[in-house]
């Protein structure tokens, strides 16, 4: 088949969307598929084995308005390309996050007169009103939604402070618009079943609309190795995102800290220095006792995930989460958050990780200091989640499950676009 694979924002190493882009598109092209990627910048990063493969990249650039160095500037005249330029830019002075729509607008204009290039579009959470566009162009469309971004709005609407609610609830107007989209394209996709059941939800979408396929994490990359550092806690997260939960891990290595002498937290993130979790490790007097690390390529993540006594996912709500699925295939014992989708993934058992109660970093603590404690727990949890991760996660499976659905939605249209056919005759 030939795939144009659309991404609004495409992070290389980090974050669901960026990483589910460069992966799905290089084992659906090992699978024999063609694939175009459309992404806004930042573009995804292709490894050698999926240029080799024939997967492609079509730049569709943005203003940039969000980048540093200068998030949230004002673009030169000459800066200004077309109507959607002005549509962009009228949406951040208005405090409202454009680029979905923007995005969506931009590419439904590049793929007008390519229909005969491909046989399917596959959406990655855009969601916008160009993929309309693109279902009128005759293209069958399917979407990806990761989860649905209402929990986002929710929590920083509940994390932010006097007339700064009002903003964070503008910031997320694009979910009406999300909303509206999804209805309208006959399949989608999600990564867990606690996501279909948020997302049927949170949009509205009738049962047996949503299909669900996990992501995947390459197990030769993130891979056990024999030296752990002790002490070393490692969290793969964005920091400043309320939704991650990152300050209650703070608290908890706080509490730690002033029991145990090696305690170390190691955060794969990039942190505002004028920002809450800069403040917080200020404010705790924790700043020697955690190390910021950002902009890391997947076999230094893993070899940092590797290294630790303990990982940790203290998400107040997760749709899928890949930091525990790589912490579990370096064969890192967890302590997570029993929220979202975390448990579905890691299990409930104690295979791999230990759960605690989202909010609570007491018990965050309790748990991180049971692992420190106990060697034969921590290898017993390491080694049931690096085969849980093998058994369940891989990203093969994944494109050979997106691939087999592809031809689902095939068959749907050419049944639409008969019964059409026949109606007009």
């Amino acid at each position: 088949m030939r795939v144009a694979l659309l991404s609004y924002r495409s992070k290389p190493h980090c974050g669901g969307q960026g990483v589910y882009v460069r992966h799905l598109s290089r084992e659906l092209a090992l699978l024999g598929h063609s694939v175009e990627i459309f992404s806004g910048q930042p573009y995804p990063e292709l490894d050698s084995s999926a240029i080799d493969a024939g997967v492609t990249i079509t730049k569709v650039p943005s203003l940039g308005l969000y980048d540093e160095p200068d998030p949230f500037r004002t673009p030169g005249l000459g800066e200004y390309r077309d109507w959607i330029d002005l549509l962009e830019v009228g949406s951040m002075w208005t405090a409202s996050f454009g680029e979905p729509l923007t995005f969506s607008l931009r590419v439904a204009r590049l793929l007008k007169d390519r229909r005969d290039d491909f046989d399917i579009v596959h959406d990655n959470q855009c969601l916008g009103y160009g993929l309309l566009e693109i279902q009128k162009a005759g293209f069958p469309l399917i979407a990806t939604i990761h989860h649905p971004i209402t929990r986002d709005r929710t929590l920083a609407v509940r994390a932010a402070k006097g007339w700064r609610k009002i903003t964070a609830w503008r910031w997320h107007s694009f979910l009406r618009m999300q909303g509206r989209v999804s209805r309208r394209i006959p399949e989608l996709l999600t990564v867990s079943r606690s996501s279909e059941v948020d997302i049927r939800k949170a949009f509205d979408i009738p049962s047996g609309r949503i299909t669900t396929i996990p992501l995947g994490v390459d197990t030769e990359i993130f891979t056990p190795r024999a030296e752990r550092v002790p002490g070393r806690i490692v969290c793969v997260a964005s920091a400043d995102a309320p939704l991650k939960g990152v300050s209650y891990l703070l608290e908890a290595v706080a509490k730690l800290a002033a029991e145990r002498d090696d305690v170390k937290l190691v955060l794969v993130s990039k942190l505002d220095p004028n920002g809450p979790s800069a403040k917080m490790i200020e404010d705790l007097a924790i700043g020697d006792r955690v190390s910021v690390v950002s902009g890391l390529e997947d076999s230094e993540i893993a070899e940092l995930l590797a290294s630790a006594e303990v990982a940790c996912v203290p998400s107040l709500y997760e749709g899928f989460s890949l930091p525990a699925v790589e912490a579990m295939s370096c064969g890192t014992p967890l302590v997570a958050t029993r929220a979202g989708a975390i448990p579905e993934v890691v299990g409930t058992g104690e295979e791999a990780a230990l759960l605690v109660p989202p909010r609570d970093s007491g018990r965050l603590a309790q748990a991180i200091g049971r692992l420190f404690d106990d060697a034969e727990l921590r290898a017993r949890l390491g080694s049931g989640g690096r085969r849980r991760a093998e058994e369940n996660y891989s990203w093969a499976a994944v494109a050979a499950k997106t691939a087999a659905h592809y031809e689902t939605v095939l068959a749907g249209h050419r049944r639409a676009t008969e019964g059409t056919s026949s109606a007009d005759s």
